[in-house]
């Protein structure tokens, strides 16, 4: 039997009321449920795509490795004593991502940097996307955020035509979750007919959704004509508190070499021991987020407030005030502003493979019920 979502007459509980969206703090492991107060709420929020937090069978795994590699690793990197796992994981991941090579580090946000560190003194001139992530954006470059990328990408193009033959070096995200957008850069190979081009991306959001596996778009994205450079969070999807740079062995190896790299801290050794030991885990909780997001996105797509794509699970709601109403109805959803405390509120649900049919069912029918008022 396919799977499929049914419309059904709302559960009284989940009629609204009038109370109001607040800040919430929890004392708990996020999950489908969260309560807050003496009351369960589905949580349809954050960035654990693919739910491992709530598999029992690879919190057990994990727990193991905490127990072979402690909860914290204090040396450096290019200690005389060393981990294995480290390199070990950097291999399997280029491997698999289909890179030469990967450097990995104890945040996203901290191998942007390191990746945009090496790379922005070396190119003649640098564009950036509207939504290009911070960790990226070398210190002092300006963006529009209030541009469209299809207009930027326009404006790249027709700026390539005019210039000289130089470097360029173009930063731009795999995926805006802000805004449910999944970029496309095969534009880029046009300017890399006349330019030499590095194209660095940061895949943060894509890790376990986006790309033929776990591991990304990179192998989609690379081009003989490309030097392709991808940085970004483990801690989203893949639910590790680590970052990564994919990219040719040369730009590893100087990244490497950088202070930033040879003086920071590394990541959680058990986290990445766990990842190699539960990829059959893995492969099926991003099944499942893939299954989920074209399930939902083919039950909603009669909602004109409510804009998605079968392939991401990030759905907009076009108007702010339905996540308080949802809130009321027991739906906990992603609304704040951004970029700043003065922007426009972004409203979003967020779908995760620890969530249930029901779950999404249930919200199906919520949503459905407040765009018949």
């Amino acid at each position: 039997m396919p799977l499929s979502l049914s419309h059904s007459k709302i559960h009284p509980r989940f009629l609204p009321n009038n109370s109001r969206l607040k800040t919430t703090f929890l004392n708990q492991s996020l999950g489908p449920v969260v309560r807050i107060g003496k009351k369960d709420y589905l949580f349809f929020s954050g960035t654990s795509y693919l739910g491992m937090e709530a598999d029992r069978h690879y919190e057990a795994v994990l727990q193991d490795c905490i127990r072979q590699y402690g909860a914290n690793h204090g040396l450096s990197r290019i200690n005389n004593v060393r981990l294995k796992v480290f390199d070990e994981f950097e291999k399997f991941f280029a491997k698999n991502a289909k890179a030469e090579a990967a450097a990995v580090m104890s945040s996203g946000f901290l191998a942007g940097i390191a990746a945009s560190q090496w790379l922005f003194p070396k190119a003649d001139s640098c564009w950036a996307a509207p939504d290009t992530h911070p960790a990226i954006l070398p210190l002092g470059l300006q963006i529009d955020t209030q541009a469209n990328f299809e207009t930027w990408k326009k404006k790249c193009l027709e700026l390539s035509e005019q210039l000289s033959s130089r470097k360029i070096l173009i930063l731009g995200n795999s995926v805006d979750p802000l805004h449910a957008a999944i970029h496309e850069y095969s534009w880029v190979k046009e300017i890399a007919k006349k330019h030499a081009v590095t194209l660095l991306l940061d895949e943060s959001h894509a890790f376990g959704v986006l790309g033929k596996t776990l591991f990304g778009r990179y192998a989609d994205l690379q081009h003989p004509q490309l030097n392709l450079v991808v940085s970004g969070s483990l801690g989203k999807g893949l639910a590790m508190p680590a970052g990564i740079i994919l990219g040719k062995e040369e730009v590893i190896e100087g990244i490497k070499s950088q202070s930033i790299f040879i003086g920071a801290s590394p990541g959680s050794p058990a986290n990445l021991q766990a990842f190699l030991e539960t990829q059959d885990i893995y492969k099926a909780q991003s099944q499942k987020i893939r299954d989920f997001s074209g399930i939902f996105n083919q039950e909603t797509k009669d909602l004109s407030t409510l804009v998605g794509s079968p392939k991401f699970p990030v759905f907009i709601l076009k108007n702010p005030n339905w996540s308080k109403d949802l809130e009321r109805m027991g739906f906990i959803t992603s609304s704040f502003s951004y970029p700043t405390a003065d922007s426009p509120t972004i409203s979003r649900i967020v779908l995760s493979a620890f969530h249930s049919l029901w779950d999404l069912m249930a919200l199906n029918e919520a949503l459905h019920y407040l765009s018949s008022k």
